[in-house]
């Protein structure tokens, strides 16, 4: 009996430990992530563009510059995240954007939109209106609809 107890003791030391170093490192990212979303408020801007196209595509496939993807870590390289085409001004550029974002974007319309580098963090407003994505019900709310 002795060792069942001392065993439950480590593990409950042990677990405590893990929860002290998840509360430091969560908080170090927050400050991480805060200050980020400082220096991408600073240097954004309301630009207006034509979207042409916009699809999930893994961060290889997407057509971002070479330094963007060297960049990025490496377990993220296979993941896919929101990719938009939008000519702005004469040139067609390769955007990233928010996964809010790009729910409401409307294909082959001017938008006005906020852009920080590369990546979309906002939108205006949109000629002929924004898209407003239809929200799937529930699988509860569905089985007792029925």
């Amino acid at each position: 009996m002795p060792t069942f107890v001392n065993v439950l003791l480590i593990i409950i030391v042990i677990l405590i430990a893990l929860l002290i170093a998840l509360y430091f490192i969560g908080t170090k990212a927050q400050k991480k992530q805060a200050l980020q979303k400082e220096q991408m408020d600073a240097i954004a801007q309301t630009v207006s563009m034509l979207i042409i196209d916009k699809k999930h595509l893994r961060i290889k496939d997407s057509g971002l510059p070479a330094v963007v993807i060297e960049q990025t870590p490496k377990y993220l390289r296979r993941s896919k995240m929101p990719i938009v085409k939008a000519k702005i001004g004469p040139k067609v550029m390769t955007l990233a954007c928010e996964e809010s974002v790009f729910q409401v974007l409307p294909v082959k319309r001017e938008v006005k939109a906020v852009v920080s580098g590369i990546y979309i963090t906002a939108v205006k407003s949109a000629r002929g209106g924004l898209e407003t994505p239809v929200k799937k019900k529930g699988f509860f709310k569905r089985l007792f609809k029925k």
